[in-house]
């Protein structure tokens, strides 16, 4: 790789059917193993590694898409070296490699780590364009000013997400959870879709158009029964084959970045969550 910021990467186990010639891929995975601010139960930085190792039980073949990872190209860049404890160099170097690939015109997908990884990674991809719109799929609105007396937490990334791109430039799906507070600030600046998803797409890709889009899925969009193995389960969501749905259909649009975070592999049992991962991982590498 080309760049000062290779020197922030090193190799994990790779992504199942990932190349390892760089320069010819125009799609990278890159592990982000960060949960400073994670507020109930840690573990998300363990997601990366986990999700790459579990992908070996996955079919590189979508049923779905009549698609394979055998016939595209992608290069497993490996994980962002986190330093533990210290956010704001943390955030700094993931915006600093997201901003080598995207100038390199490399598609990023990221595995997190916590929520709060999004936004550096955002900020990467709002320089590159800044008519950029993000779609946000979790249980929790992230709209808070501050959480627990921390500005930048996993609680407040999407407030900060608003700031960056603008009023009205964010769309949040399978909200079920939100302060009144955020509720509020959601309606005047966000565009907030209580609890549903699959009933808002179509509206959702309509007032989008063909804006540049960032995709930020939370495991917790999932309601607990498919996605135990996250930091803050929050019941009553959607199922994995609803999902699924949702991302083929977002697939009209023109997706720039994606992430996948908040899995929490020590709370699971049988690694559900993280080979669940690594489908939404292989669905999303052929889908957009």
């Amino acid at each position: 790789m080309a760049g000062d910021f290779r020197e922030l990467l090193e190799e994990k186990a790779h992504f199942m059917a990932s190349s390892r010639d760089y320069e010819h891929c125009s799609k990278v995975i890159v592990g982000i193993p960060m949960d400073a601010t994670t507020s109930f139960r840690p573990g998300t930085r363990l997601a990366p590694y986990r999700v790459r190792e579990v992908s070996e039980s996955v079919e590189e073949y979508s049923i779905y898409q009549d698609k394979s990872l055998e016939e595209i190209y992608f290069y497993d860049a490996g994980d962002i070296i986190i330093p533990c404890g210290n956010v704001g160099e943390s955030l700094r170097r993931i915006e600093e490699v997201s901003r080598g690939l995207v100038k390199g015109n490399k598609k990023v997908f990221a595995i997190g780590g916590e929520h709060l990884v999004s936004l550096p990674l955002i900020r990467a991809y709002h320089r590159q364009y800044p008519d950029l719109a993000v779609i946000q799929l979790d249980a929790h609105a992230d709209l808070r000013t501050d959480y627990l007396g921390e500005t930048l937490s996993h609680a407040t990334v999407m407030r900060h997400v608003v700031e960056e791109i603008g009023d009205r430039s964010l769309y949040q799906l399978g909200i079920r959870s939100a302060t009144r507070d955020e509720l509020k600030f959601a309606a005047s600046r966000t565009n907030l879709y209580r609890d549903s998803l699959l009933s808002e797409v179509d509206e959702v890709m309509g007032g989008i158009g063909g804006r540049p889009v960032y995709l930020s899925l939370d495991i917790d969009i999932l309601d607990p029964a498919f996605a135990p193995g996250t930091g803050t389960p929050e019941a009553g969501g959607i199922s994995s084959r609803e999902l699924f749905q949702a991302l083929h259909r977002l697939a009209g649009l023109k997706v720039v970045g994606f992430d996948l975070v908040e899995i929490s592999p020590p709370y699971e049992k049988g690694d559900n969550t993280s080979i669940l991962g690594a489908k939404i991982l292989r669905e999303a590498l052929l889908a957009y």
